[in-house]
């Protein structure tokens, strides 16, 4: 552990490319298993529901409640992080129970153990988060951070493709084997821990990370000391997230939208296939977006990506309104939302290096974090719940409302081109 990080403290040297070093790699692979193994269960996880015959409010609350559990976790993990000589143990802990809560919904017989399991997994996943970040940041010079943070979100989309396929694959296997309709489901979930964990080990073999001197913290009170132009883009980025919902709706609405004319077998498979399509174009666009951020500004990429994101959810209510069940039509909404989310993903860890200073990044990041998953609650709660009591094509239009403000917000910044080390 006594490598030093030397592309962060030698730039300079050009020999090789200065970011596409151990620890760049490292992160993309590990978060490509962990993701493979997430996205298992995200992309059967509305199927299941569907078999268990729990309604679209259950699911929108599971997501929401999880994302919030997550997000503020992200804020104590970031703030403990900057106070620690080392982030990695942090990153290794929230992998590996991440990895160990995903099987346990394979024992669910109601949406209670549902939740348990995703509020559990997802604690983990908020504890690796921030530290995860701010040590990405911090390996790699500042103009490369776009590239750095483009490559670890591709990493993480590619196994999302990944993922879907194998459990896709898997559950047609499995139900010609089990006649009992959730027993196939039971078995994808259990055979997740293989790449939730294999993750952890991942990390743990190849990132390196030096010990760092820590300096007692200077008292500060605003926004815990960040600076009042990142404080300015927490808003927009919160106006955005309240109507940002999970992207497991996206697949319970295509369920339902095509199981009047594929069943519901055939509904579930293809909606599994459709979020393999996001995650296609998600992994796609996440380096190219990232690469195109250390040359432009990157605050006008993050306001496109908002927009792609209010068209989505705006497609989403018409084709429920409409009742457009055409798969190539659902294919271009779930190929939008994946290009819009690795913008949103990408663009907004890389502007939050670039506005905090290393000796408070990971409590940036975990702000940034928390902002997200009070979002992310508030909207999958709010869409799961108009869709149920209300309409859906309601609830996705209630969404765009929201995701336009945060991109009009997001607009009227004017956030500079300086980079922090």
């Amino acid at each position: 552990m006594k490598e030093s990080l030397k592309v962060a403290s030698q730039p300079s040297i050009r020999s090789e490319p200065a970011w596409l070093n151990r620890n760049v790699v490292g992160i993309g692979l590990t978060s490509l298993l962990s993701d493979a193994g997430h996205e298992m269960a995200t992309a059967i996880l509305p199927g299941f529901f569907a078999v268990l015959g729990i309604p679209a409010a259950a699911l929108g609350v599971i997501e929401g409640v999880a994302d919030a559990v997550s997000s503020f976790v992200k804020l104590g993990a970031g703030w403990a992080s900057d106070r620690l000589p080392n982030r990695k143990p942090l990153v290794i802990a929230g992998y590996t129970l991440t990895g160990l809560a995903t099987p346990l919904i394979a024992l669910a017989q109601g949406w209670p153990l549902v939740l348990v399991a995703r509020v559990v997994g997802w604690f983990g996943r908020g504890g690796r988060s921030a530290p995860r970040n701010a040590l990405l940041a911090e390996s790699v010079p500042p103009e490369a951070r776009g590239r750095a943070f483009g490559f670890e979100r591709a990493g993480d989309t590619t196994g999302a493709i990944l993922g879907p396929l194998l459990a896709v694959g898997l559950l047609a296997q499995f139900a010609a084997d089990h006649p009992e309709p959730s027993t196939p489901f039971r078995w994808v979930f259990l055979l997740t821990v293989v790449p939730g964990l294999g993750a952890a080990l991942t990390f743990t073999a190849l990132v390196r990370e030096t010990r760092r001197t820590v300096s007692p913290p200077k008292p500060q009170a605003a926004a815990l000391g960040l600076p009042p132009r990142f404080r300015r883009f927490l808003w927009g980025v919160g106006a955005f997230g309240m109507g940002d919902f999970s992207h497991t709706l996206m697949i319970l609405a295509a369920t339902q939208l095509l199981a009047p004319t594929r069943g519901q077998a055939g509904a579930a498979g293809i909606a599994g296939l459709l979020y393999v399509v996001h995650n296609v174009f998600y992994a796609a666009s996440a380096y190219p977006v990232g690469a195109l951020s250390d040359r432009w500004s990157r605050s006008g990429l993050l306001t496109a990506g908002y927009v792609l994101g209010t068209a989505t959810a705006l497609g989403l209510a018409a084709a429920f309104h409409w009742n457009l069940t055409s798969v190539v039509y659902l294919g271009l909404l779930f190929a939008l939302g994946g290009v819009y989310v690795a913008m949103e993903e990408a663009l907004e860890a890389v502007i939050t290096a670039d506005l905090v200073g290393a000796e408070r990044r990971g409590t940036a990041f975990g702000i940034t974090g928390t902002v997200n998953g009070v979002g992310d609650f508030a909207a999958s709660a709010l869409v799961g719940a108009l869709w149920t009591a209300l309409s859906p094509q309601l609830a996705f239009a209630a969404a765009a409302g929201l995701m336009l403000a945060g991109t009009v917000m997001i607009s009227r910044l004017r956030l500079g081109t300086r980079q922090v080390r």
